[in-house]
């Protein structure tokens, strides 16, 4: 793996990243859009509709994107992963910038991908591009919905709080050194924790937790038509919310995993992945 990556270069984990970070905006502002536009269509009051769809579909696209682009680069398609990683697990500073630069490229691409697709249907159901399908590419407190009295605070501690159990899943399905998920199911097992969170931590921010995957196709939706992207239903200044966010759940979650679990694990050779290792005397 390390003779590969270096073969590759650093052009090479790049592009990686930027694929794999394109195929989850893909299938997951696609599910959206297509629930959203729907949804608006049936029901006046609009919303986001099928909220286990969005949750399988955003899962289904991490696990994908991982597959796409684990071999070059690790797929770390998230700069909050990126960024624990380095701070962590040993991942390169000097390669943080340009992998967060990659994958808010990719998100970005993906996203005009889908805004190009679905602008009949979004036009339809949403005229003048308004809050009512911003979602469709961009978080909102409480998904956009006034009724709910979440604000931009309460949205910064979800997430914080969600990506930190992100991060903490990922290092601990990842560590050789545990019990990771063996016959390469490892990408599977990743998407499954995303469908978790989107189902308990989806409804105060709409579970972001990835600053490329929200920054990237906000700034897509402003540049077709959504003048309204980088604020939220009370018109305060949101984008950064699921920026800083997530940065610093990432970060939290990494060390918690290091210092509850990490730091007991042994450092002889692992057992087999699957296999759960005996108690130690």
């Amino acid at each position: 793996m390390a003779e590969l990556r270096k073969k590759s270069g650093l052009v090479g984990e790049l592009s990686a990243e930027f694929a794999g970070t394109m195929i989850l905006i893909l299938f997951g502002c696609g599910v959206v859009a297509q629930v959203a536009a729907g949804g608006a269509l049936t029901d006046p009051a609009g919303g986001l509709g099928d909220h286990d769809s969005i949750a399988w579909a955003w899962g289904l696209g991490v696990t994908l994107g991982v597959y796409v682009a684990a071999r070059l680069s690790g797929a770390h398609i998230n700069p909050a992963v990126t960024l624990a990683l380095a701070a962590f697990k040993g991942f390169p500073w000097k390669k943080v910038a340009p992998y967060a630069v990659a994958q808010t490229a990719g998100a970005f691409v993906g996203a005009l991908i889908v805004r190009w697709n679905y602008s009949e249907a979004l036009a339809k159901a949403d005229p003048g591009h308004t809050i009512k399908t911003q979602g469709v590419f961009s978080t909102l407190p409480a998904n956009g919905n006034p009724a709910l009295p979440v604000h931009e605070w309460g949205a910064f501690r979800d997430q914080i709080i969600g990506t930190a159990i992100l991060l903490l899943l990922i290092l601990a399905v990842t560590d050789m050194l545990n019990t990771p998920p063996g016959a390469n199911l490892g990408p599977f097992i990743i998407g499954l924790i995303v469908v978790a969170i989107g189902m308990a931590w989806g409804t105060n921010a709409g579970y972001a937790i990835n600053p490329a995957r929200d920054f990237g196709p906000r700034l897509a939706s402003f540049l077709t038509g959504y003048g309204g992207a980088w604020r939220d239903q009370y018109g305060n200044l949101y984008f950064w919310v699921p920026i800083i966010g997530p940065l610093l759940g990432g970060l939290l979650g990494a060390g918690l995993y290091k210092f509850l679990v990490g730091r007991f694990l042994p450092s002889a050779e692992p057992e087999p992945p699957g296999r759960v290792p005996a108690p130690q005397d």
